[in-house]
């Protein structure tokens, strides 16, 4: 399936398929159950998903070439680590609503399935508009700078369902539980259908996606204009993202720095992107290692900065 020169109709499709075979098998084998996924587990099912990511490269690299491979990679690893961001903001959302962690898979998995759905229409909307009008990679460089540098700038703001559209005009059109109803996302009630607090959440969760998408989607084009390439980097991370909340949930303190990564990547596929107007074109193999280097360099000196208080906490005063 996979021996292509070309991407062809079949290879989106053959690839759909599998990625809603994975997904049926997701939540109707191993997570029928409402329960609380552990952190093993979310670390075993995180290696194996960038395990099959790796292994999609390889068969890129085999039927494709190395430059669509490396592509793939960058793209993948960009919107993984952008990807990190919307997971500490989903944290914020499940404490301010106090989601049960016995919930939260489901919530992920059908916030997942709707994000898959909007960036394959952003995508496909990006693509064809770059095509026509190839000037939009410069308007979305400096897009990319200015949110980049307003990241780094701007504080936290919490969680404010109340300034939610989405979320006003689903409490305008239905009436909603006060508690939540086990894992329904609405119940019948006086014979009408009622929202429960957890499709409030969903909402909350596909709003947000969105919101990140805005600024994950335009910082890929600047690695590619391949839509398949494009989609595909975008769906191992969006499936990795769930697996990945509940390994990184609990250590959302000790990422401190992370924020402050992200923006530099941002600013830097920006001007990557603007160069362009002067021919200077950043090889895929630099960006590659740059964005992998700030990524890791700012956990790591996280990490550091966060054990270095808690020692410096720990210590008796003299």
């Amino acid at each position: 399936m996979f021996a292509f020169g070309e991407v062809t109709p079949w290879h989106w499709v053959g690839f759909l398929l599998c990625v809603l075979v994975f997904l049926a098998l997701d939540l109707g084998v191993f997570h029928r159950r409402a329960e609380v996924v552990r952190f093993k587990e979310a670390l075993i099912w995180t290696s194996i998903l960038a395990a099959v990511a790796m292994a999609f490269a390889g068969l890129l690299v085999r039927f494709q070439g190395q430059d669509d491979a490396l592509e793939f990679l960058t793209g993948y690893i960009i919107e993984l680590s952008l990807s990190m961001d919307n997971v500490f903001v989903i944290a914020l959302i499940f404490s301010y609503f106090r989601v049960p962690a016995q919930y939260q898979h489901r919530i992920l998995f059908w916030g997942i399935l709707g994000a898959l759905v909007m960036r394959g229409v952003m995508i496909g909307a990006g693509a064809a508009l770059v095509t026509q009008f190839h000037w939009l990679l410069y308007v979305f460089g400096a897009f990319l700078i200015y949110t980049g540098i307003k990241m780094i700038f701007s504080d936290d703001e919490g969680v404010h369902p109340e300034k939610n559209i989405v979320l006003r005009l689903a409490g305008k059109l239905f009436p909603v539980t006060k508690n939540f109803r086990g894992q329904h996302f609405s119940v019948m009630e006086n014979g009408r259908r009622t929202l429960t607090p957890l499709a409030l959440v969903l909402l909350m969760v596909e709003t947000t996606d969105l919101i990140f998408a805005l600024d994950s989607i335009p910082a890929i084009f600047a690695v590619t204009q391949k839509p398949f390439i494009i989609f595909t980097s975008n769906v191992f991370a969006i499936l990795g993202l769930r697996s990945l909340y509940f390994v990184l949930a609990g250590a959302i303190r000790y990422f401190r720095y992370l924020k402050v990564g992200l923006s530099i990547v941002l600013v830097l596929i920006g001007v990557k992107m603007l160069l362009e107007i002067w021919r200077i074109k950043l090889p895929i193999v630099i960006s590659l290692i740059l964005v992998v280097g700030i990524i890791i360099l700012s956990m790591v000196l996280s990490l550091l900065v966060g054990r270095a208080e808690e020692k410096r906490n720990a210590s008796p005063p003299s």
